[in-house]
Formats: structure tokens, sequence, C-alpha cells
């Protein structure tokens, strides 16, 4: 059974383990209920209303968060001749096609993002096995896989995120960072709850967003009362 320290306990306790609070009481607990002395990390955990053994209820989408996640990225980008040169110019850390893959396929994954061109994914596809279990693997669904690699880059340092459901249905995703603050961290959660709202599968029956989390890394979860993001959303403009 895991132990916590003296810090976590404190900062639990202020967190009520039944109630649903409001956006904005989420987002103001989150800098009070702060553990570890470095700038945590803030992320949410979303239970969604789906069936994740249908291929057809699988989400998994891209897109940039407005304030960014407050971390610098390392991309790696597989592609040759002027795109090579173009992803290097755009801020590409590591860039190259057959020296990479050889890099890679010996251990070395010293990177968070990966971007590739279509015509050497017939190379990249022999790492499907190493960089897919990561979630590394470029992939056109979130435009990973493409000729713009300049755009591409320019948009992963620009604090773009991948979401994936995993085998529960839940999406785990960064927000930013507890320094950020309140309005900031807001903003890019009610950004990302809009963007999954609108992923619902035509299959997916009855509720979609179940339960909502907000933690810090270090800190205790705070659940989030559905019925509050979907009323911030509407005023927020951005519900459909």
């Amino acid at each position: 059974m895991a132990r916590h320290g003296k810090k976590y306990i404190k900062a639990k306790e202020k967190v009520d383990p039944v109630k649903l609070y409001t956006v904005d009481e989420a987002v103001t607990l989150i800098e009070e209920v702060k553990v570890a002395k470095f700038d945590e990390t803030v992320e949410v955990a979303i239970k969604l209303g789906i069936d994740p053994r249908q291929a057809d209820q699988q989400i998994r989408g891209a897109f940039v968060l407005p304030h960014g996640i407050g971390k610098s990225l390392r991309i790696l980008v597989f592609a040759k001749g002027e795109k090579a040169k173009e992803a290097e110019e755009a801020g590409a850390d590591y860039v190259g096609v057959e020296d990479l893959v050889e890099r890679i396929s010996g251990g070395w994954l010293d990177f968070d993002v990966t971007i590739a061109t279509p015509d050497v994914m017939s190379i990249v596809g022999k790492l499907g096995k190493i960089l897919g279990p990561r979630g590394l693997m470029p992939s056109p669904k979130v435009g990973t896989v493409t000729f713009d690699v300049a755009g591409a880059v320019k948009e992963a340092k620009a604090g773009k995120i991948e979401i994936r459901s995993d085998k529960g249905g839940v999406v785990h995703a960064p927000v930013g960072k507890v320094s950020f603050g309140r309005n900031k961290i807001k903003a890019n959660f009610l950004i990302l709850m809009d963007r999954i709202t609108r992923m619902k599968p035509s299959s997916s029956k009855g509720i979609f967003i179940r339960k909502v989390v907000l933690s810090t890394t270090m800190g205790p979860g705070i659940k989030v009362d559905p019925v509050s993001i979907r009323e911030e959303l509407k005023e927020f403009e951005l519900a459909a």
C-alpha cells in the first residue's frame, strides 16, 4: 500500500472526496494543493462513455492549447532533402531517416514528439512496435504525418498535445503548470473539454463525459462537475 508524506496528507484534507467542484472552484483549489517544490504539471483525467473495444469509439486527436503546456518538447522529424532542411529551420531537435531509425532500434528514445513526411513512412513503419506503445508513432490522424513539417514542428513547440483514450475509456492530458495561474489553466482546460466533447462518436450512447478529475503531478485529485463544465463551455462560446 502506497504511503504518502505529510504535505500530501495536508493537501488532501483540503479536498472533499465526495464533492463535485465547479470549474472555478477546481482551478482555484489546484493552487492550494500543490505538494512538490518544483512547478507541478496540472493534469486532467476524463472518463468517457465509450466502449474502448470498439474501433469506432476510440478517441484520438491533437490540438494546440492557447497557453501551451509549459514544457519544452524535444521534436524528432523523419524527413529527407528540402523537407529535412525545413524541419531544422523550424526548430526540430533531431532530423533524419535511416540514422534515426537505427538509433531508435538500438533503444534511444530521448524525444517527446515524432513527425514524418509521407514518403518515408515505409521506413519509419519498422519502428511501430517500439514507438506505437509509447504513443510516439507518427500518424496522419493527429497531423504528424505531413509534408508541412515546418508547420507541424511549430505547432508542437507552441504546445500541441495529443490525446488518446486508453483501454479503460479514459483520456489523460496536461493542461499547463501550477505557475500558469487559474485563468490560463481554466482556458486550457475548457479548450480541452470542448475538443473532446466534439469528438463524441455517433455510436456512443448516453452520457459522454462521465467523470473528470483535475490534479497536479504530486497532488490529490479534484472531481469536477460535468454540468459546470457544460455551462462554462456555453459561456466561453465554445460549445457546438
